[in-house]
């Protein structure tokens, strides 16, 4: 049977290739989830990694998580990202910061993919989705945003969100622009759909 559409570099690593026990040639078996079973991502943020707080969080408790690096301008991480993602869906995309400004522009070029979209203090306000402006997406989404945020205005993101997102939670907390106090109380197993990775591990 032909193994899923999916890259095999994510399908690596994820660990998700395994060799067929037994005698004779190794053969290389599919043994992630189903096909129709979410992808989860995590986007990070413009001057963050994929070893951020945030990141290594996912990275210990999701195993099965997309969480890569994206470095330079916009457009050259849009295109990594667009490379990583390439015939996978349904997604759920979880963008922090600028990562959130990613994750929209994804879900307005992709809608049928996207299954939810979860952003952290997204910078909607920034240039990159402006042709979008006119777009509506329905597709649940739910914004955490800290009142005492100090690099990505909440009063340019609300009536952003407002707008573009027809199905959307905005949750604003008492919390600073990395959600330092917000981030680690999150309800993840609910917002991802479903509980963590086999090697669930604590956050550290």
């Amino acid at each position: 049977t032909p193994l899923p559409r999916t890259p095999i570099g994510y399908l690596q690593h994820c660990g998700k290739l395994t060799p067929k026990p037994g005698p004779g040639p190794i053969k290389l078996w599919y043994t992630g989830a189903m096909a129709n079973d979410p992808t989860r991502v995590f986007i990070h943020g413009l001057e963050s990694s994929s070893r951020g707080n945030k990141g290594s969080f996912f990275r210990a408790r999701y195993p099965d998580m997309i969480v890569e690096d994206f470095p330079g301008p916009f457009e050259q991480r849009m295109d990594k990202l667009e490379r990583l993602l390439e015939g996978l869906q349904p997604l759920i995309l979880v963008g922090s910061s600028y990562g959130g400004l990613m994750a929209a522009v994804y879900a307005c070029r992709h809608e049928d993919r996207v299954d939810r979209l979860v952003l952290l203090a997204p910078a909607l306000h920034l240039e990159p989705l402006e042709p979008y402006r006119d777009r509506t997406l329905h597709m649940p989404v739910t914004i955490f945003h800290g009142k005492s945020d100090d690099v990505v205005p909440l009063d340019a993101v609300r009536p952003i969100a407002r707008r573009l997102f027809a199905d959307h939670r905005l949750h604003v907390v008492d919390d600073d622009h990395p959600l330092s106090a917000t981030f680690a109380t999150c309800d993840w197993d609910a917002l991802l759909g479903g509980g963590p990775g086999k090697d669930r591990s604590a956050p550290g």
